[in-house]
């Protein structure tokens, strides 16, 4: 029995250490409120499988609003999109100080959504979850001021193993995470 309620608790603080090791933890929903990681993950995949017969793709998008004094407010989203049947959603929201100009933003912004897709695939690999569509969207486009970063961002994303989407195609950034910044 002793050794039991060891394993019990060598369970809770491995638990509790990936908790912390954890750079997105935190996050919320429309539709299920404040969410921890493994929560947000266990959600996101009863929603794909409520229909598994569908076709779904996981698109993660940033996006970002200069606060003030060199500060700026980032949300990340993980979208899952059930095709032709609509969506969930999940965010999470960080500020970041030292931040002087909006190429830095941007970059950033690309940043996450890498560090966000890279973790949640890491989750779909320990529960041998391999078959997904995964699509990182980005705030730049061929026009407005984000233009001249174009090439840079799409070639860090692609050069990282991901399919990405721009504007104005790329909603998981300039539509979904743009709502809650």
């Amino acid at each position: 029995m002793r050794y039991r309620l060891d394993m019990q608790q060598a369970t809770q603080v491995q638990q509790k250490q990936q908790a912390r090791d954890l750079f997105f933890n935190d996050f919320k929903s429309q539709t299920y409120g404040s969410l921890k990681w493994e929560e947000m993950l266990e959600r996101l995949l009863q929603y794909i499988q409520a229909e598994p017969g569908l076709e779904y793709e996981l698109i993660i998008g940033s996006d970002s609003m200069v606060a003030n004094n060199h500060t700026a407010e980032f949300v990340s989203a993980i979208v899952v999109h059930r095709k032709s049947k609509g969506g969930i959603y999940f965010w999470s929201k960080r500020t970041q100080t030292q931040i002087h100009s909006l190429r830095q933003r941007i970059f950033e912004e690309a940043l996450l959504s890498l560090r966000l897709a890279e973790q949640l695939i890491e989750a779909l690999k320990v529960r041998q979850i391999s078959d997904y569509s995964l699509t990182i969207h980005v705030d730049v486009g061929p026009n407005g001021e984000t233009k001249q970063m174009l090439h840079e961002i799409v070639g860090m994303i692609r050069g990282n193993g991901f399919e990405v989407k721009t504007k104005p195609e790329s909603y998981g950034a300039s539509s979904v995470a743009d709502r809650h910044t």
